[in-house]
């Protein structure tokens, strides 16, 4: 059986925010109303925290009543979000910045030598023989409503410009007509951008084909003011079908996120729901054993996710895809905003090793959180930011920060122009991946955040 590391923290309410009923530290259940107490953010405790500076509250438009048919029972609102740093203190009075911690913030229990963990594409030890290389590729998924939609057959990065020599264009039988290069299927190198959001994906060199997987859509929130968002999900190879995973995850992630910001749900409410979505998306997929248990190795993936909206980021995530914040000023610090759910991970928070020590082992890689009918229960991270200085969300899977893993690294590889050239910003950082060693599959996504000036609304 595989168990959850993350503790399940205490509501910290003295009575039921939806009827008022007194209620005990441990319930999770409101016992007269039934209200979810699991959603509610406990103050000071997880990683419900913002690790960049909050400003002036946005000022959210209320939701509609619940529907009996969600996801949850609860709709976040500007006043629930705590102004903290990364370290739990209370933010400058000035709204100066803080310097960001370098990793997440939430705590992890002692490891518990009984749970067990998925491997997940180690980093192959220097000298090991690459895995073997085929052409063949996937189908592209159906894209998620307001998503941009999938390549034309021959054109599967985007432009209709060969991947290799970028100036020769691709004929109607896949090749180069300037250098002859073969292109690459459909779902081997992927290319999206839409509303100023933007994500590339690419099978990596020692892959048979690439089992990550992303959405990208940009849509409206009741005022009529814009949303952009990504989300990107990396399938758990040693299990059955992860292409499969983690293309459903994707496409019910972004379909649930343009779904639910347009009806005026928060958007790390939103985030919470759309990743609920992409599991059961998941869960759906998983074969049935003899005893009508779900396989043990049933398809499973990672997911990450953020929001761009009304001057508020948002990122969600299950796993060891991550998401960086790189301002656009190089000289105010980058920050690593998501905490992996991995063996190394529970290491460093452990006390037990440096994070050399626990990243150079051969076990690192093992996560300890995932979407799939056989996780042992689902905990998703959602975490709401308001930036202070504009600048990028880096959304991405492990085949990208293994190459460029502190934050300071990452912004040292992210293209000065990358807010206002998304696509291009994606491709560059692909490619130093690529340039590195390509070991796996590599998908990134970049969502520009703005702050309007003064008097132009939220900043």
């Amino acid at each position: 059986m595989r168990m959850s590391q993350k503790p399940k923290p205490s509501h910290g309410l003295a009575a039921c925010p939806g009827c008022a009923e007194p209620l005990d530290s441990g319930d999770r259940f409101c016992g007269a109303c039934g209200y979810d107490l699991s959603a509610v953010p406990a103050a000071g405790i997880g990683p419900d925290r913002p690790t960049v500076a909050i400003g002036t509250p946005v000022n959210w438009p209320d939701a509609p009543p619940r529907e009996p048919g969600s996801l949850s029972t609860m709709t976040q609102h500007p006043g629930d979000l705590p102004g903290t740093d990364s370290g739990g203190h209370d933010l400058p009075a000035d709204g100066t910045a803080p310097a960001p911690a370098a990793t997440g913030d939430f705590e992890l229990a002692a490891p518990d030598p009984r749970a067990a963990v998925r491997v997940d594409d180690p980093v192959p030890a220097p000298g090991a023989a690459p895995a073997p290389v085929s052409a063949q590729g996937q189908a592209q998924q159906a894209p998620a409503p307001g998503s941009a939609p999938a390549p034309a057959p021959g054109a599967a990065h985007g432009d209709g410009l060969c991947v290799a020599c970028r100036a020769g264009r691709v004929d109607t039988d896949g090749y180069c007509e300037n250098c002859g290069h073969a292109q690459p299927r459909e779902r081997d190198h992927m290319e999206r951008e839409l509303g100023g959001v933007a994500a590339v994906s690419d099978r990596g060199l020692r892959h048979h084909r690439n089992e990550d997987a992303f959405a990208v859509s940009a849509t409206t929130l009741p005022d009529g003011s814009p949303a952009t968002l990504a989300v990107v999900c990396d399938g758990v190879s040693s299990a059955t079908r992860p292409d499969e995973a983690s293309a459903a995850a994707a496409e019910a992630a972004g379909a649930a996120l343009c779904a639910a910001l347009p009806r005026g749900t928060h958007p790390q409410q939103a985030m919470h729901e759309a990743i609920v979505a992409a599991s059961e998306a998941v869960n759906s997929l998983a074969e049935k054993a003899a005893d009508g248990e779900p396989h043990r190795n049933a398809p499973a993936c990672t997911i990450v996710g953020s929001v761009v909206a009304d001057g508020l980021l948002v990122v969600g995530w299950i796993g060891d895809s991550r998401a960086y914040w790189v301002p656009d000023d190089r000289t105010a610090p980058a920050a690593r905003l998501t905490e992996d759910d991995s063996w190394a991970a529970q290491m460093v928070a452990a006390g037990l090793m440096n994070e050399a020590e626990a990243y150079a082992d051969e076990r690192a890689h093992a996560i300890t959180g995932w979407l799939g009918a056989d996780a042992y229960e689902l905990d998703p991270h959602t975490v709401a930011f308001k930036p202070d200085r504009s600048g990028v969300v880096v959304v991405c899977t492990d085949g990208l920060w293994n190459y460029a893993e502190g934050p300071e690294d990452m912004a040292r590889i992210v293209p000065a122009d990358a807010a206002d050239r998304p696509l291009h910003g994606a491709r560059v950082l692909v490619g130093h991946a690529l340039d590195g060693g390509g070991h796996d599959n590599i998908t990134v996504a970049l969502v520009p955040f703005a702050v309007p000036p003064q008097g132009a609304g939220s900043a």
